[in-house]
């Protein structure tokens, strides 16, 4: 089921209804929110839910037999081993196994052996690569002792399931998110004026600029070859804005979604194009994901607490995979490979990127030098994000060699009108990036005014009905072939 579809607008209200007004006891309430899931989920194809099923009942499992085994930490880590490399194999077969059968192939063809392969002819599921990180990080969380096991199957698998962030976002550990199913929770008004403003900001970003956006890359995008320098670069920066105003709506929308139901999710994006390089770009953009990576994978290989050729072998490993985790194509490995590089040079060159971000200064204009940090930093993130859109290395290098050497101009082939709309995102974004979202509204300047606060409302509605509505552009999340 689509956020973005008559479906949801329907099935929201009746489950908030229910579950504050019919299902009030917090196991009750945990059941629905299971069986409302599984609906949402299974809504695209019930076949999906059987995998979720397996691997849900796979991690509850190992959970309880890590703690059986208690004294026994070698017993504690094959069950632990198992129960990862079951998710794995499951993600892998559905993602990669075609991947991997295709390259080899073609890599015995080309020392003259020709090998009678069979590819699998499955669809994707969606989102399994997050619930089954959110798996995995349960149960290496009980393997390490950083949180004890749930016994109620309902609640673990209303943990995995969950649908505001179940198929894209944002990953949530059992130690943050587990703990809120296994606690009672009252209804919070302001929790959900609040939630349903981002849900409103999550929506006109995503249906309004991110789906404009789409229209116009989507439709130029396989001409490239033909295009001026000038296009190339428009479509580049539109896809630049694309990807961010599609992923960060839906997590606003999951996060908004979630508070109505009396639940915090983890904040996935820090308003990442106001990064002052691209490691800070990397703490900002989809925040649950590298910080799972940061835990799961740095730090146990060493971090940035060893010597330097390491800490640039570890930054390697973390982006290959990164890259790896957001498909099976080369172009997805060879991006996280492009900023692997660029966050070596700034190791090696002791370039401290750690400093004060833009959104603690009060100054309502950033300063020259920021301005110049920021527009490289995003010069070099929409470098990335062609490569990472196209379809294969080829279209990604003639698409960037033809930035250098397309010099003519033959007019533009469309798209301001949608880089137009992205204005006032981020101009909104900047003057509130010091909050959670951009209509988290303080008691100063002209929001204080409940008529302001309301004309923006309606304004930011009525656009949702005029250019995502009336106009049929709607697309689906791009986050949910990951």
């Amino acid at each position: 089921m689509l956020f973005n579809s008559v479906e949801f607008i329907l099935f929201l209200p009746l489950v908030f209804l229910l579950y504050w007004f019919v299902f009030k006891p917090r196991k009750m309430q945990n059941l629905l929110l299971l069986a409302a899931s599984y609906v949402f989920y299974g809504w695209w194809d019930w076949r999906f839910l059987l995998l979720i099923v397996a691997t849900s009942l796979s991690s509850y499992m190992s959970g309880l037999l890590i703690v059986k085994f208690e004294g026994n930490r070698s017993s504690q880590r094959l069950v632990s081993t198992v129960n990862i490399v079951f998710n794995l194999l499951i993600l892998a077969t559905f993602k990669y196994f075609n991947f991997f059968v295709e390259n080899l192939d073609a890599l015995f063809s080309a020392m003259g052996y020709k090998l009678d392969w069979v590819t699998l002819d499955v669809i994707l599921p969606v989102g399994i690569s997050f619930y089954t990180f959110q798996a995995l990080s349960y149960s290496i969380d009980v393997y390490r002792h950083a949180i004890k096991p749930t016994r109620s199957m309902v609640d673990f698998f209303a943990y995995i399931s969950f649908f505001p962030q179940l198929v894209a976002g944002p990953i949530e550990r059992a130690t943050r998110l587990l703990p809120q199913f296994q606690a009672g929770r009252t209804f919070s008004q302001s929790a959900a004026i609040d939630g349903s403003r981002q849900m409103l900001w999550g929506f006109f970003k995503k249906m309004v600029v991110a789906d404009t956006c789409a229209f116009f890359v989507n439709a130029s995008w396989d001409n490239y070859a033909s295009l001026s320098s000038i296009n190339l670069l428009m479509l580049g920066v539109l896809f630049t804005v694309q990807i961010y105003c599609d992923f960060s709506g839906y997590s606003d929308i999951a996060i908004g979604c979630a508070r109505l139901f009396g639940f915090n999710l983890t904040r996935n994006f820090n308003y990442p194009y106001f990064s002052l390089s691209i490691p800070e770009f990397w703490r900002r953009w989809h925040i649950s994901l590298m910080s799972w990576f940061r835990d799961y994978i740095y730090i146990p290989l060493g971090g940035s607490r060893c010597a330097r050729s390491k800490v640039l072998r570890n930054v390697l490993v973390v982006f290959l995979v990164s890259g790896l985790w957001h498909g099976a194509n080369w172009t997805f490995i060879v991006w996280g490979l492009y900023h692997a590089v660029i966050i070596g040079i700034y190791i090696v060159l002791g370039i401290n990127t750690k400093g004060p971000g833009v959104e603690e200064s009060r100054r309502w204009l950033p300063s020259l030098k920021n301005v110049v940090l920021m527009l490289f930093t995003f010069a070099l993130a929409v470098v990335g994000w062609i490569i990472f859109r196209a379809t294969s290395m080829t279209e990604a290098w003639q698409f960037l060699s033809g930035l250098a050497t397309h010099w003519w101009f033959d007019g533009f082939v469309g798209g301001k009108f949608a880089l137009l709309l992205a204005v006032p995102v981020f101009l909104a974004e900047w003057v509130q990036r010091s909050k959670q979202h951009a209509l988290q509204f303080s008691g100063h300047g002209l929001c204080r005014y409940r008529l302001v606060r309301w004309a923006i409302y309606y304004l930011l509605l009525y656009a949702i009905y005029r250019w995502a509505l009336l106009q049929n552009v709607s697309q689906t999340f791009i986050y949910f072939q990951f």
